[in-house]
C-alpha cells in the first residue's frame, strides 16, 4: 500500500522542483453497471498513484467522445489538442471488441502518439492492443490468470499475471524483451518509437516495485 503522504510527495515533486509537468494521457476501462443503467469509464486509482509516484500527472481519457463528435461535441482530437498529453499509458481491462468505443479510443491515442513520438506503455491488455495496432494477432493461452511467474530475456524479475490472451507471435516493428517459463510473450519495445508493452499489472503489487518504478521513467522520462 502506499499512503497519501508519500503519493502527495510525488504529486508535488511532478509539478514542482524544477522538473516539469509530464502528463500522462491513460486509457480506461469500460463497465456496464445494470443496476443503475449506467455505462462506465472506470480506472483504478492504485495505477493513478503508480503514476504520481513515479513524477507523473495522469489524465483518464474519456470514452465517449467518438459518440459526442457524431452529434456536433467535442472530439478526441480536440480533447488531445486542449490537453496536450507528454505521454500515453493503455491501461488494462476489457477484451478487445468488448468495449467498442475504448477500441477506438485507444488507437486514436496510438495514431497521436505516433505523429508526436510520444513515448507509450502499453499494460496487459494495452500491449495486446499494441499487437493489433502493428497487425498481429492474439491467441488464448492457459496458466496466466491471478498467478506469477519470472520473467526470462532482456527483463528479469517475478510479476503478477491476470489475462487470458497472449500475443501468437511478436509484431511487426517489434522486438520481444521478455517472456514467461512457458514462452509466453510478456513485454514488448517498438524498434524506432518510444513504446513498450508489458503484460503484467505493476499497479497491482502489494508494494510498488522498484524495477517498474525505474523501467516507467525511463520510458516517459523525468
Amino acid at each position: 500500500m502506499v499512503g497519501r503522504a508519500t503519493v502527495a510527495s510525488g504529486l508535488r515533486g511532478a509539478t514542482g522542483g524544477g522538473v516539469g509537468l509530464i502528463r500522462v494521457a491513460v486509457s480506461q476501462r469500460v463497465d456496464w453497471v445494470a443496476g443503475r443503467n449506467e455505462r462506465r469509464d472506470a480506472l483504478d486509482q492504485n495505477l493513478c498513484r503508480w503514476l504520481i509516484l513515479a513524477g507523473y500527472i495522469p489524465m483518464p481519457v474519456p470514452n465517449s467522445m467518438d459518440q459526442a463528435e457524431k452529434n456536433g461535441c467535442l472530439s478526441i482530437q480536440n480533447w488531445l489538442s486542449a490537453m496536450t498529453p507528454d505521454a500515453v499509458l493503455l491501461s488494462g481491462g476489457n477484451d478487445i471488441g468488448e468495449a467498442l468505443e475504448r477500441d477506438d479510443t485507444e488507437l486514436c491515442l496510438l495514431a497521436y502518439a505516433q505523429e508526436r513520438f510520444l513515448p507509450v506503455l502499453g499494460i496487459c491488455r494495452g500491449m495486446q492492443v499494441l499487437s493489433i495496432w502493428a497487425g498481429s494477432a492474439l491467441q488464448p493461452v492457459a496458466g496466466h490468470i491471478g498467478t506469477r511467474h519470472r520473467l526470462l530475456g532482456e527483463l528479469t524479475g517475478e510479476v503478477n499475471s491476470f489475462h487470458r490472451f497472449a500475443l501468437a507471435d511478436c509484431p511487426p516493428g517489434f522486438a520481444v524483451t521478455a517472456t514467461s517459463e512457458d514462452g509466453s510473450i510478456e513485454a514488448i519495445r517498438h524498434e524506432t518509437l518510444p513504446w513498450e508493452g508489458w503484460m503484467w499489472h505493476p499497479e497491482r503489487e502489494a508494494v510498488f516495485q522498484p524495477a517498474d518504478m525505474q523501467r516507467l521513467q525511463a520510458l516517459f522520462g523525468r
